[in-house]
């Protein structure tokens, strides 16, 4: 069965890249701001404020928080959505990938939705991109633990090489007694 494109799937291509600079990592959710949500989707930061404010009840905790001032102070200073000397009206809401899903119904516009679901692949990318990442982390963790086991083993093989090279150099040192030919030197 062949999937169906609508015709704004062809119509909105944000470019990925242009997406992932938007997922922040804050309170140790990755997140879209809702400044940045409201350029992507094309509307207002007001209107999507109102959107949001007149449907609270579909976005728990887990799907957005409103930033603190410092946090915004210090995303403003990382992101750098506004110029030189602008103060921001209003503290910008943080929206986890459920949030930014739960965003698109309320949104409603077919921009929305299809920036939206631009938005969930990118997430599910990132996600992909950290498990295969973990996987290399054990796979590195499982292999650094054997060579420093192989370290350990090598170092008492040198430490055991090195007490025989000792013992041999003693042997070596110590006069010999007893009666010697003249064809063996002394």
């Amino acid at each position: 069965m062949a999937i169906r494109k609508s015709k704004h799937d062809e119509q909105i291509l944000l470019p990925v890249e242009r997406i992932e600079r938007r997922i922040y990592l804050i309170r140790g959710e990755k997140v879209m701001l809702s400044v940045d949500l409201a350029k992507l989707y094309g509307v207002s930061q007001k209107r999507l404020n109102e959107a949001v404010k007149r449907n609270m009840a579909r976005f728990p905790r887990d799907f957005m928080f409103q930033l603190t001032n410092e946090e915004a102070k210090h995303s403003r200073s990382q992101i750098a959505t506004m110029k030189r000397g602008q103060n921001l009206k209003y503290l910008p809401y943080a929206f986890t990938e459920q949030g930014v899903a739960m965003l698109s119904a309320v949104l409603r516009s077919s921009t929305a939705i299809a920036v939206s679901i631009q938005i969930m692949r990118v997430f599910v990318r990132l996600r992909r991109l950290l498990a295969s990442n973990e996987h290399f982390r054990r796979r590195l963790k499982t292999l650094e633990k054997h060579l420093l086991d192989h370290d350990q083993k090598f170092a008492a093989v040198f430490s055991a090489l090195d007490q025989l090279m000792d013992e041999t150099t003693e042997d070596e040192n110590k006069s010999k007694i007893g009666f010697q030919t003249e064809s063996e030197p002394g």
